[in-house]
């Protein structure tokens, strides 16, 4: 810029003497300002850079948040996001009974921002993409591998802490830290949800039958504790009419009122013996036939 400077003002043959003088100040001081601004660079908050010359290659230190100088063109920054980003990851394995297992993982992750430079070397900027993936991968495989289907239920804090703390440890080998792991979803495969199922209706139908049973029994019982209960009525009532014969008499009048009311609401004429019809409540063969059935001859 500053030799494009000067031909301008050597072409300027008529300008005055101190032009020239002043294009090259101008230009010089141009030329200072670019240059004060190539060396210097800002890290964000958040952020850490580490520098890179052309000699030495990366430097084993990393530049914390503000304003930093470096050598324009032989030197310049390389700038790091040291805050946690999310990454969830989905793995199908298979569980100890040998049932297919889809779950899911969600982790927060940021790099160690004392081994940047490690980090650059060995990963580059996208080592969360290099990482992450095949380690969640290696690290669920080898925990679910460890329980049955039903324990990854009813064992799945057991299950999330074991598969933090492995991950964690994993993680630290490849300068990654991981703030926060935990299972977003748990499922089954179909068949394994249809055998379920399958188990489910099994075992009501179980339950069904075994009340159709303990019903049968109870009714059963319920039939033999009645029978008991008619004989025993049945034997009270024959001793009852043994010792007295009134109680038959009693049955007799109530049963010749029944039938009388019966024939008193009827329309139809009636013409039968009133001995048959138990009407015949004033004859003295009407008691004479209730001693006779109280007594029964030996």
């Amino acid at each position: 810029m500053a030799d494009k400077l000067n031909d301008l003002a050597g072409r300027m043959g008529k300008a005055p003497k101190g032009l020239g003088a002043g294009v090259k100040l101008l230009a010089a001081g141009l030329a200072g300002a670019y240059g004060l601004q190539q060396s210097m660079y800002t890290v964000d908050g958040g952020h850490r850079a580490i520098m890179f010359n052309r000699i030495g290659g990366i430097q084993d230190y990393a530049l914390t948040e503000g304003l930093h100088f470096r050598i324009p063109w032989f030197q310049y920054p390389i700038i790091y996001d040291i805050r946690a980003r999310p990454r969830k990851i989905t793995s199908p394995t298979g569980s100890k009974d040998l049932q297919m297992v889809n779950i899911s993982l969600r982790v927060l992750s940021r790099p160690d921002s004392g081994n940047l430079p490690n980090i650059h070397k060995e990963l580059g900027s996208d080592f969360d993409e290099k990482v992450l993936p095949s380690i969640c991968n290696e690290v669920l495989k080898a925990v679910v591998a460890k329980f049955n289907a039903s324990q990854l239920i009813t064992q799945r804090q057991q299950v999330s802490m074991l598969i933090r703390k492995q991950l964690i440890d994993r993680a630290r080998d490849f300068n990654i830290i991981l703030d926060d792991v935990s299972l977003t979803e748990l499922s089954f495969g179909k068949e394994y949800a249809a055998a379920v199922e399958s188990k489910q209706i099994a075992q009501q139908e179980a339950q069904r039958a075994a009340y159709t049973v303990e019903k049968a029994r109870q009714e059963k019982q319920q039939k033999i504790v009645q029978a008991e209960g008619e004989a025993q009525a049945a034997f009270m009532l024959g001793q009852s009419i043994a010792k007295n014969p009134g109680y038959l008499k009693l049955r007799k009048l109530k049963a010749s009122n029944q039938i009388s009311s019966t024939i008193a609401a009827s329309q139809n004429r009636v013409y039968l013996n009133s001995n048959s019809l138990l009407l015949n409540v004033a004859d003295p063969s009407f008691d004479e036939n209730i001693v006779g059935v109280a007594q029964p001859k030996k």
